[in-house]
């Protein structure tokens, strides 16, 4: 039990500087576009919610990659397509228990859904605060476009 956590906590670690360094990157790319949303058009600020929504899936789907590395490291599956499902399936805390690990590495597991919980929790926190930011602006816009 103690190696899997000896395993598992440096790969949080690393999973956790990954989220931090795409926080920053989405919250980079949003500040670049202010210009387009503080504009009245609700498609530019769509567009720029999407990008930020896209860094940030990509960057949870690397942490799947993370995972699967070291599934595929301590030999638990075959090629690294298993490996990647099986920890996508833990990532998300879908739980499908079609492909299992070993029982010397099944703790693995749990520690991944719950550093899967806290980053997708932390991504979803960073889109809905720059939607809400960008509706607002962009709702400002359209006010200040009516009135003259």
């Amino acid at each position: 039990m103690l190696i899997n956590i000896l395993y598992g906590l440096p790969t949080m670690g690393v999973c956790l500087a990954l989220e931090a360094l795409l926080l920053t990157l989405a919250f980079r790319y949003y500040q670049d576009h202010d210009s387009e949303i503080s504009n009245p058009s609700l498609w530019a600020t769509l567009r720029i919610i999407s990008g930020v929504m896209l860094i940030l899936v990509l960057g949870n789907i690397a942490q799947v990659g993370i995972w699967a590395v070291l599934f595929q490291w301590l030999g638990e599956f075959p090629d690294f397509q298993a490996a990647f499902y099986h920890s996508a399936v833990n990532f998300a805390t879908l739980g499908y228990g079609d492909i299992v690990m070993s029982d010397e590495h099944k703790l693995l597991g749990p520690l991944e859904a719950i550093n899967g919980v806290l980053m997708i929790g932390v991504s979803t926190a960073m889109l809905m605060t720059a939607f809400q930011d960008a509706l607002k602006r962009t709702l400002s816009a359209q006010e200040k476009d009516r009135k003259g």
